[in-house]
């Protein structure tokens, strides 16, 4: 019966939901359900010469993988290990994630290697932040790079040689206790803290289910009262989620990439009144210089007199007028009508902002 009206009121949502909301579940996530980071130490073996060579931290290792077998090396003797490469692997562990279930892995080198192309990942246990292992890793790598040397020291490389993946390369071997089921409460973050959106989505909770059990307690978290037990949160968090809510208008932005010459304006940017005026002045020197030959049976020497001309020109562009309330397409028709490049443009923004005509957080990257 509770699975059935649940199911009755997600349906619900879905047909009357506004075009332009969007899904709960695409503004954040609930506290509990995160993802979490694995990593380890292990050997790969089967390289074709572009090892770690004497490395000392690989060398342990294969001693130490060996040892696990039953072969112990005599004190005193390191093996050449051109043919293995010590790594680190990494992993995310997703939420719920069960005992059994597969990862994809990536491998990067730990020390000199340069290629793990054709390398087999040795048995290689990985730990969350609390030192328990969660998973084993073991297989095959994938690796996209190429990297290819010559006798005279020429080298040719290709994307990352020294990095690779595993798809599904490990077993997760213990779930991550989530306790979402005996909270006293759950808690939904936004991905982007803004007090309207918050809000929003808790008036929009509330709603739903006729009652006051969502709580906006800052810029981010929206606490919500749900009854003990796993499968009567699952249907309630699952309902949440498909809830449309429209999110507040993103605070006035204007972003200057200076490396790369790239200007982004958000759609909330307006413009006071104002009138703009902006020319170039280019100054052109010109230099051509000719050889000056003496006269015949003379003592004159040969020389080579200069010859520059100047040249100034400035391009007088009419002004142009903001209108107040200016929105973002008459920011973009008025700077396409004088052709202003971008750099000309970050200068335009950067006058506005400070005459006090642009109300919008100039952002410089």
């Amino acid at each position: 019966m509770l699975r059935g009206l649940f199911c009755l009121m997600l349906g619900a949502i879905v047909a009357a939901s506004p075009a332009s909301a969007e899904r709960i579940k695409d503004l954040g996530n609930f506290q509990s359900l995160r993802t979490n980071q694995l990593t380890g130490y292990g050997i790969v073996v089967g390289l074709a010469g572009t090892g770690d060579d004497s490395l000392d931290y690989s060398t342990q290792g294969v001693k130490g993988m060996v040892s696990r077998f039953g072969l112990t090396l005599p004190p005193g003797i390191n093996p050449s290990l051109k043919n293995a490469a010590a790594v680190m692997v990494t992993a995310e562990l997703p939420a719920f994630a069960k005992p059994g279930q597969r990862l994809d892995i990536t491998v990067s080198a730990l020390g000199k290697s340069k290629s793990l192309r054709g390398g087999t990942l040795i048995m290689t246990p990985l730990r969350g932040a609390d030192g328990q292992i969660y998973a084993m890793a073991q297989g095959n790598l994938a690796v996209g790079g190429l990297g290819v040397e010559g006798a005279d020291g020429s080298k040719v490389s290709v994307n990352i040689p020294s990095a690779g993946r595993i798809p599904g390369g490990a077993t997760v071997e213990q779930a991550v206790a989530t306790g979402f089921a005996d909270t006293p409460s759950l808690t939904f973050n936004l991905a982007e803290a803004d007090l309207t959106t918050a809000l929003r989505v808790a008036d929009a909770i509330n709603l739903t289910f006729g009652d006051n059990r969502a709580h906006a307690e800052d810029a981010v978290s929206i606490r919500i009262e749900a009854e003990p037990g796993a499968e009567t949160r699952i249907m309630m968090m699952g309902l949440i989620e498909n809830i449309n809510v429209k999110p507040a208008e993103a605070p006035a932005k204007v972003i200057v990439n200076a490396r790369t010459g790239t200007v982004v304006i958000n759609g909330a940017v307006r413009i006071n009144p104002a009138a703009v005026s902006h020319g170039k002045l280019t100054v052109r020197v010109g230099e051509s210089p000719r050889v000056v030959q003496p006269l015949p049976f003379s003592k004159g020497r040969t020389a080579v007199e200069q010859s520059s001309t100047l040249d100034v020109a400035e391009e007088r562009n009419p002004m142009f007028q903001f209108k107040g309330g200016a929105s973002l397409s008459d920011i973009v028709k008025a700077v396409n009508a004088i052709g202003t490049a971008p750099a000309d443009l970050v200068a335009i923004l950067e006058a506005l902002k400070q005459a006090g005509a642009m109300k919008a957080e100039l952002v410089v990257l």
